[in-house]
């Protein structure tokens, strides 16, 4: 099997001797060598990295990789990823609640990026930058990260911890002077890193936020809605739900279908078999109807559906469109969905229920207040009607 890309995501502010800490203790320590370093900093910090790292003079980054023969590694300008505010100019710090908002969001889309790609491992230092950057990394990487993924903080031994001058141990003899006016040799400093476990919640997120532009607290959302209790609210005539806090609309066929079991769970009903196959069932279609006649569909569509089921209603016309509904759900909801599907018991015969208890479910108009909750992705009709 080829290699996994390695990628190093650090961020930094007025210290870029971070990223030439961590690469030392990951690279001459650990012997886990990266292909790429991706680095989130601020204005400030860009020009830091820039004029000590990747400089010909002092040119730390370089030297480092000279000095214990280190193979290339991709870390230039174009790598280095600067903070901005709403109006795209670059942030010299972060000081303000929207400079935070802006920079959580900035990095999580970059972690969503980079975990995007199915060959690369991520290794992400949260050692730089001011203490909420660190946050938002690790918290990103939370939402994002795989099991390939890893998450560290580099601990630098004393007197070397926050030295202007010091930017990793040297395999000779090299004498600093640090911030105390005293001098030290870098030969003698030791860099530790600190593994830090995370919790992957990243199984719990919807399609849709994994692939669009949502920021931090979009998909904080989003998970504590999957983690929430379900709860099921179904608009017949605006023929949408709201499941696990997203509002969904659905075609007038998979909704009156979901509405079937939703109806017998709220009544106390017991599971209930399909149609069966290639057989037309006339009590199913009767069920169907019922639903399906509050829904008040397109007329060309209803008059399609009414000639399906005119004789009763079979089992690859009920799989299709329960299928159909499945699909939907898991696309907007990912594994918070499995609450809300159909589910045949598992064991044959099948017998097919709504999972969710009666206080779960319930029939109403959703109202503007039911849409606080609701994803970035999710844009309400103004002309919805309340329901007769």
């Amino acid at each position: 099997m080829p290699k996994p890309r390695r990628i190093l995501v650090c961020v930094t502010g007025l210290s870029p001797q971070v990223v030439t800490e961590t690469l030392y203790a990951l690279a001459v320590k650990q012997g886990w060598v990266p292909d790429h370093i991706c680095l989130i900093t601020t204005a400030e910090g860009a020009k830091r990295v820039r004029l000590s790292l990747l400089s010909e003079d002092p040119g730390w980054f370089a030297r480092l990789l000279k000095d214990y023969q280190l193979p290339p590694i991709r870390f230039g300008l174009d790598d280095i990823r600067v903070l901005t505010d709403a109006q795209g100019k670059e942030l010299s710090d972060i000081r303000t609640p929207q400079d935070n908002e802006r920079a959580a969001d900035f990095i999580v889309t970059t972690l969503r990026e980079l975990s995007a790609d199915p060959d690369s491992q991520l290794h992400v230092s949260i050692a730089g930058g001011r203490k909420t950057m660190g946050f938002y990394l690790g918290y990103a990487l939370s939402l994002f990260g795989r099991p390939q993924d890893r998450l560290s903080h580099v601990l630098v031994s004393e007197p070397f911890e926050s030295s202007w001058n010091f930017f990793y141990p040297t395999p000779y003899s090299k004498v600093i002077e640090l911030n105390d006016k005293t001098l030290a040799d870098t030969q003698d400093a030791e860099i530790t890193l600190a593994s830090i476990p995370f919790v992957s919640l990243r199984h719990g997120m919807p399609d849709q936020l994994m692939q669009g532009a949502v920021g931090f607290a979009g998909a904080v959302a989003a998970i504590n809605r999957s983690l929430a209790p379900p709860e099921l609210i179904i608009d017949l005539e605006a023929k949408r739900i709201r499941a696990a806090g997203s509002i969904i609309p659905l075609p007038p066929v998979e909704l009156a279908l979901l509405s079937v079991f939703a109806r017998r769970a709220l009544n106390g009903l017991p599971a209930c078999a399909a149609p069966s196959k290639e057989v037309p069932d006339s009590p199913w279609a009767v069920w169907f109807m019922l639903e399906y006649d509050q829904i008040r569909p397109e007329r060309g569509d209803e008059d399609a559906t009414r000639r399906s089921l005119a004789k009763g209603m079979d089992g690859d016309y009920f799989s299709l469109h329960k299928s159909r509904l499945h699909a939907k759900l898991k696309k907007r909801l990912g594994p918070a969905a499995e609450a809300y599907l159909i589910n045949n018991g598992r064991r044959r015969p099948y017998r097919y229920s709504l999972g969710l208890p009666p206080s779960s479910i319930s029939y109403r108009k959703l109202a503007v207040a039911d849409t606080q909750a609701v994803s970035e992705h999710t844009t309400l009709s103004s002309t919805d009607r309340s329901p007769s």
